[in-house]
């Protein structure tokens, strides 16, 4: 799962609680897995606790293609060029690049080679002159 911390054990249920919600649980917290053994074991807990498990279909190829793309990137590009002292020092430098340069400087191929930040204003730029329907 991405964004999870082993030092996050919720209630000592054996679920990891999602990093990317920030600890919290409940309505609307979405925990994404695969059909391995960390995904069959912890659906009571997710009830228990209110998270949504979600799971794609087998053999689907864009399951989770995004979010391994993704983590790739990460590591390639920061976490392997870097040295952190602590966690908290990780997370935070982490957010820090997400948020102040993948987002923001980092071209993309599936936007056009721009970044999701420009892309989306393009976007909305471009839906905002279209006439409604």
């Amino acid at each position: 799962m991405p964004w999870s911390d082993p030092a996050q054990q919720a209630g000592g249920l054996g679920l990891r609680t999602p990093r990317l919600h920030r600890g919290r649980t409940g309505p609307g917290v979405v925990r994404r897995h695969d059909r391995d053994r960390h995904g069959r074991g912890t659906k009571p807990a997710c009830r228990h606790l209110g998270i949504t498990q979600t799971m794609g279909r087998v053999g689907s190829c864009f399951d989770n293609a995004v979010s391994e793309a993704f983590n790739s990137v990460l590591k390639v590009e920061y976490v392997h060029r870097h040295t952190f002292t602590t966690r908290t020092e990780a997370r935070l430098k982490i957010a820090t690049w997400i948020t102040g340069f993948y987002n923001t400087h980092r071209l993309h191929s599936v936007c056009g080679y721009r970044s999701p930040i420009d892309y989306e204003h393009d976007h909305r730029a471009d839906s905002a002159l279209e006439p409604a329907a």
